[in-house]
């Protein structure tokens, strides 16, 4: 059977495609079949000017146009297309939405931050870790990070909360947010056990990559710290330069690391494990267990 998400972001929309096989024993096996992502950075306009403007518009029409067509040529047979934080905050979200659906035929649903944090975690990461520990999922976004803290294997709390890269590299997010999240944080996410973080987005994936950490094992804060220390310094060119980063993602790691140094630093973290898990992975494992119900 094949699956395919769409992931319409605040920085980037993606289209995950996935088979899943079916084994007599064991466990379903998702296997990836393409993943594209385009930096359409809706954020832009919509947390500067309230809504996306007509040039955005065409980008999303375009992709979501290219989407359709790659979904076609893979046979997939079912789909989820879900939108997050701008075109929540979008004034113009819904018209787009209809303009896409007359456009391309794909229903494109606005989620809530809580569900966009749930979608993480169908992932079922924690699951396979080690049960001395409790977890905190971060999913940092351009317009929101979603967290979500698990102590005994049972969700404790989730919160969504309007920081994201977008809003931060255009200097929309005030410091009484920051000291509400602070305390949100510092009161909700404590535990007898120890608490690793378990982090998602694009961002974290590059900076997992570039700490050459082996995959399965967490990653120090140390290494958040030193390339927020040094990344910081140099200009988005620089950091191009030096790191080989494109352009959408070398402006965007900066605030990126800077949520993370913050939300570790204020409960108590010091490793984070980076399972390369999104919202599209997530999206593929929810319509999966939800037509396994059917």
């Amino acid at each position: 059977m094949k699956i395919a998400a769409i992931d319409i972001g605040s920085n980037a929309a993606r289209l995950l495609i996935n088979e899943v096989t079916e084994p007599k024993k064991g466990k379903p096996q998702f296997t990836k079949l393409n993943l594209l992502r385009i930096p359409l950075r809706l954020g832009m306009d919509v947390f500067t000017k309230g809504e996306i403007g007509p040039e955005r518009v065409q980008m999303v029409l375009d992709s979501m146009s290219v989407f359709s067509s790659l979904m076609k040529i893979y046979k997939v047979e079912h789909y989820r297309a879900c939108a997050t934080s701008a075109m929540r905050d979008a004034k113009n979200g819904q018209e787009i939405i209809k303009k896409v659906k007359k456009n391309s035929n794909l229903d494109i649903e606005i989620i809530s931050g809580d569900e966009e944090a749930s979608l993480v975690f169908e992932n079922h990461i924690a699951e396979g870790l080690d049960k001395n520990f409790d977890y905190l999922y971060i999913d940092v976004g351009g317009g929101s990070t979603e967290l979500t803290f698990y102590e005994n294997t049972k969700m404790k709390y989730q919160k969504s909360v309007n920081i994201g890269t977008i809003r931060l590299l255009n200097g929309l997010v005030k410091e009484d947010l920051w000291k509400e999240l602070k305390e949100e944080v510092r009161k909700n996410i404590n535990s007898k056990k120890p608490i690793v973080a378990i982090g998602s987005g694009g961002n974290i994936n590059k900076i997992f990559s570039m700490s050459k950490t082996k995959d399965g094992k967490p990653m120090s804060t140390t290494y958040l710290k030193k390339y927020y220390k040094e990344m910081n310094e140099l200009t988005v060119a620089e950091r191009m330069t030096k790191f080989g980063l494109r352009e959408d993602r070398a402006d965007v790691l900066v605030p990126a690391l800077q949520i993370f140094n913050n939300v570790m630093a204020w409960s108590d973290i010091d490793k984070i494990f980076v399972p390369k898990i999104s919202v599209a992975d997530g999206l593929i494992h929810s319509i999966y267990k939800s037509l396994q119900k059917k």
